[in-house]
């Protein structure tokens, strides 16, 4: 924990005083204390129960933060590991959509062994895994997904024999995942809202919304616009832009059509945008003109430009008045559009695929150096879809936030995660870092939210939710990196006390292979299961997985039969990345996925960081060796460097730390904090302005292997031992 319980009194030993000590006055401290005895006296002093009467009658995001750390340290003094910080109520559980499938068919699937939804969602998880025909031919049910082709079975285990031990998914089923986003289905009608937002600045102006029928017009001429072009079915087509309205419609758009979305993120340099454009062979981009925050305005199609991108459609941020000077051959959005004006709100024909034709092409770094081009076929936006709809309870009427982008995987799950669903997305065409996107939350009435831990971080610091009522929300996610027990702790009670749902994956899963569930406990940092039809295995020192149950700490293995993940890559060998050198398991070879988990005495599960010499900054997955390239340039002093990231030692996301190696160590080294100033500018105009270097550390030298490769785990471990301040 970032905050020692043993430094607070148990709940019992708890007085006025110490109430009134925090800065809350006396009668309000008497109230506080009489219900805080009332529970103990019902409840106990240190139990679950106790906790969850705490959070339901006594804490409210008005009361001091540090009342709440008292009241939740206290109750748990003397816990042990993964104190709950929400439980379900069986009713609530009941009516989610887990709770109401196993209501209808708990004995069906699960024999014997059902119970009531709480009881027996582990069981419901195994049987995921153990039926993954019956399972996820149910949940494709109940999300109603519509094939033109109906798959001839759901899983065909060794069609690909050992070159490809994930298995063919649905064989012989052909569908469009944006027409199945803009269908009536599930009761839903064309004047359903499917987005609202809010541009920064208009704050006090009413949120903006779009009905299902406004969009698919709008998605619509745009999928006859790009028809347009005359490019060759199945092109990749870029966007390179803020995730707000016009990204959404255009992505529906390019994948309605039959073409393939390659995602680029709005903060790359124009070097790795160029990388990204090669790799994936793009015939055209959507871009704007500039990027709007605040009063700034942060070019974009500049940077388009200087990636010698191909031509380029370009959208004015500032609406239509906007004025731009194009390359030749590149056309304005109004133009692009203006050429199919008399289509619209003509139906558009979807182009329907094979289930493992290709949908978008995202990207996430590797161990060297370059990005892996990692394809989504047809069914990843279903393993999306179906990972919100069991684990963030994602239905009909819910309004989704996640600030992103969709550059990087959360940006299409959130589309496919709301629109499948049913539910409507919520953005903000902004930053979600001020008062302005938590007013946004609040008028928007978002009921799942969507965080990193980077973010609420910033919030809590600068306090910048304070007032806006966020009693819609009913659930968290948090993804990216390593979360934070007391930040997260603070969330929760900024919306009474609601869950927050860990979600880990990756963009070659599609979606998460471990999560958190409304129908467990949730523990603050910590994931309560593996995801819906995954099986996790942790790699004891000898490489062989540990016993299923067993706590322990390793690398992870994720089993190889998973539903919606990557089975190729466009400029590596997919086998190579994740499957050789793996151990099997009953006659399957594992998958690596290159995280070191824990599994605690409790069941739960924790992150702890890469295993290899990738690192996550900001929720962004990136080599040493990027950084590595860019640094050993700054300084004519550097012999060399190496880049670790390294959490604080309270926990929560890592943090960059430069090692230098300088070519002559007898000289006086250079001002490290100048160097490390030198060094941030570097990285974040060649490789991406949201890194930031904490650290420059000198060190005579770099651990090596016999084969001269860096052992960044080794010199990760001497600097953490030697430097406690990092």
């Amino acid at each position: 924990m970032a905050t020692a319980p043993h430094t607070y009194k148990s709940l019992d030993g708890i007085s006025r005083s110490d109430i009134e000590a925090l800065g809350i006055p006396s009668k309000l401290a008497d109230q506080l204390h009489q219900k805080l005895t009332e529970i103990i006296v019902n409840y106990g002093a240190a139990t679950s129960d106790t906790w969850r009467n705490i959070y339901r009658h006594i804490l409210n995001p008005e009361l001091p933060f540090s009342f709440h750390q008292m009241l939740y340290y206290g109750c748990y003094k003397d816990f042990g590991p993964d104190p709950p910080a929400w439980l379900p109520h069986p009713e609530a559980a009941n009516l989610t959509n887990v709770g109401q499938l196993l209501e209808r068919r708990g004995k069906e699937l699960l024999g014997s062994r059902y119970k009531d939804p709480i009881s027996s969602f582990s069981d419901f998880q195994e049987f995921s895994v153990s039926n993954p025909e019956v399972y996820w031919k149910t949940v494709l049910d109940e999300m109603n997904i519509s094939f033109s082709v109906p798959p001839q079975c759901i899983l065909r285990e060794n069609a690909y024999g050992v070159a490809n031990p994930g298995g063919q998914w649905l064989p012989g089923a052909y569908l469009n995942p944006a027409k199945n986003c803009l269908s009536l289905k599930s009761g839903r009608s064309l004047d359903d809202i499917v987005i609202r937002w809010r541009d920064e600045g208009d704050d006090n102006l009413p949120v903006k919304s779009m009905n299902l029928k406004e969009l698919r017009t709008e998605v619509w001429l745009v999928a006859y616009a790009l028809n347009a072009l005359g490019l060759e079915k199945g092109s990749a087509i870029a966007i390179d832009m803020p995730m707000n309205v016009n990204a959404v419609v255009i992505y529906l758009a390019i994948v309605l059509a039959g073409y393939m979305v390659v995602s680029i993120a709005d903060s790359f340099a124009a070097l790795e945008i160029s990388t990204r454009l090669k790799i994936s062979e793009a015939k055209a981009i959507f871009t704007q003109d500039v990027i709007i925050r605040g009063v700034k305005s942060i070019p974009l199609y500049s940077r388009i430009v200087d990636a010698q991108a191909p031509m380029a459609i370009v959208i004015p941020a500032r609406g239509p008045g906007g004025s731009m000077r194009l390359r030749d051959g590149d056309i304005s959005w109004h133009d692009f559009l203006g050429k199919v004006r008399n289509f619209k709100e003509y139906e558009f024909a979807a182009v329907e695929q094979s289930v493992e034709a290709f949908t978008n092409i995202l990207f996430s770094s590797g161990t060297t150096g370059d990005p892996k081009a990692i394809p989504w076929t047809n069914a990843t936006p279903l393993k999306a879809a179906a990972d919100a709809w069991c684990h963030m309870d994602i239905r009909k009427g819910d309004i989704v936030a996640w600030p992103t982008n969709l550059g990087w995987m959360m940006g299409p799950w959130l589309v496919y995660a709301s629109l499948l669903n049913g539910a409507s997305i919520a953005l903000y065409n902004g930053s979600p870092l001020g008062s302005g996107f938590a007013k946004f939350v609040q008028d928007a009435k978002v009921t799942m939210l969507g965080v990193i831990p980077s973010i609420v971080r910033t919030w809590k610091s600068g306090n910048s939710v304070a007032g806006y009522d966020w009693s819609a929300i009913r659930c968290f996610a948090s993804t990216g990196e390593a979360s934070n027990v007391d930040e997260y702790l603070w969330l929760m009670g900024r919306a009474c006390y609601k869950p927050v749902i860990e979600y880990c994956g990756g963009t070659e899963i599609g979606g998460g292979f471990v999560s958190g569930s409304l129908l467990q406990a949730q523990s603050l940092a910590a994931f309560s299961t593996p995801a819906m039809g995954c099986k996790l295995f942790i790699l004891g020192d000898d490489g062989v997985p540990i016993p299923q149950n067993a706590p322990g700490m390793g690398e992870l293995a994720l089993g190889p039969l998973m539903f919606g993940a990557s089975s190729k890559l466009l400029n590596a060998n997919h086998y190579d990345v994740y499957f050789k050198g793996m151990p099997s398991w009953n006659g399957q070879i594992l998958r690596r996925h290159g995280d070191v988990f824990e599994r605690t005495s409790r069941g739960n599960y924790r992150a702890h960081g890469r295993a290899d010499d990738t690192m996550n900054l900001g929720g962004i997955k990136v080599s040493s060796v990027e950084i590595e390239r860019i640094c050993n340039t700054v300084d004519s002093n550097v012999l060399e460097t190496a880049a670790i990231g390294m959490p604080p030692p309270t926990g929560g996301p890592e943090r960059l730390i430069i090692a230098v190696v300088f070519k002559d160590s007898s000289n006086s080294p250079p001002d490290l904090n100048q160097l490390r100033m030198s060094f941030n500018s570097a990285v974040q105009k060649k490789l991406n302005p949201l890194f930031r270097v904490s650290h420059v550390v000198p060190v005579p030298s770099l651990p090596r292997t016999a084969t001269n490769k860096v052992m960044r785990r080794v010199l990760r471990k001497q600097l953490a031992h030697n430097n406690s301040k990092l």
